[in-house]
């Protein structure tokens, strides 16, 4: 029988800190969300293997997504990278709550090739996903500094991130879907975006009661936001990884991936042919 036994011991060899914190069936849904992004990970790594020659860039872009989520969620089921931060709001329960900074890690790595690979379905400007990276950047860090913020100054830092959110989801939908139109796939980009701007809008919820608010339990907490990030990350890159197969890279202005940095390799392959020979050394003169 003790084949069978499983334990989590994550909490005994990683004491949390704090009066509210982890629970052991917290830690077990964390590593149930983590062994999600494991799976899925492997799975886009051998789709990578099978994808045509250049048409990969998704894969590559979720890649990165997917491994830094199963990374984050490790740390967080086996209760590490934590800091206690006084209990500002909750007064019934007073003391220190346990903050967890790589949930915020994963927000910040693991969104950025979701937020390019929007860009790159929709045919924005390199310049316009640039400015979407960078206010999910300064959304996710915004959040971070409020949770790491013992007073009601964290809902500063709330409103700050929220209002990066509001940016980032307008320009998706404003630009983006100007641009997905002309490349001719409005409907698979309106599905995608419309898809994570719905989901990011849970998210100011989630925080508000959780980190922010201090109104559930850590693991309630957990639970709410491993929702939320299974359906955006892993379900996010299936959906355009499938869809992806019908689109045509070079309309799509997505040529640079299939011949590197050289626009027309094809081109440069018949030029290489009809260069001429070089030229052989001069006879030697009497």
């Amino acid at each position: 029988m003790s084949l069978f036994t499983r334990s989590n011991d994550a909490l005994d060899i990683n004491p949390p800190v704090g009066n509210r914190h982890l629970t052991v069936g917290g830690s077990d849904w964390l590593w149930a969300v983590c062994a999600i992004y494991s799976f899925s990970f492997l799975v886009v790594v051998c789709l990578t293997y099978f994808a045509k020659s250049g048409e990969r860039i998704f894969h590559y872009l979720f890649t990165i997504s997917l491994f830094t989520g199963a990374i984050a969620y490790f740390a967080m089921a086996s209760d590490l990278g934590i800091v206690a931060i006084h209990i500002s709001n909750n007064l019934s329960s007073p003391g220190f709550r346990e903050i967890f900074y790589p949930k915020y890690i994963n927000w910040f790595v693991g969104w950025t090739p979701l937020v390019i690979a929007l860009g790159l379905i929709s045919g924005v400007s390199w310049a316009t996903i640039a400015f979407n990276v960078a206010l999910g950047w300064t959304w996710v860090a915004s959040w971070l500094s409020g949770a790491m913020t013992g007073t009601n100054y964290k809902w500063g830092f709330f409103a700050y991130g929220t209002v990066a959110y509001f940016l980032l989801a307008a320009s998706l939908f404003g630009t983006g879907l100007i641009t997905a139109k002309r490349l001719e796939v409005q409907r698979h980009y309106t599905m995608l975006a419309g898809w994570a701007v719905f989901l990011w809008l849970l998210y100011p919820i989630a925080y508000g009661l959780d980190d922010g608010g201090n109104k559930i339990t850590v693991t309630d907490g957990f639970v709410f936001f491993g929702i939320l990030d299974v359906l955006l990350v892993p379900v996010l890159a299936f959906g355009i990884i499938v869809l992806s197969s019908r689109w045509d890279y070079r309309k799509m202005n997505l040529y640079f991936t299939q011949y590197g940095r050289v626009a027309q390799g094809p081109d440069l392959v018949e030029h290489e042919k009809a260069a001429p020979a070089p030229v052989a050394a001069a006879e030697q003169t009497v």
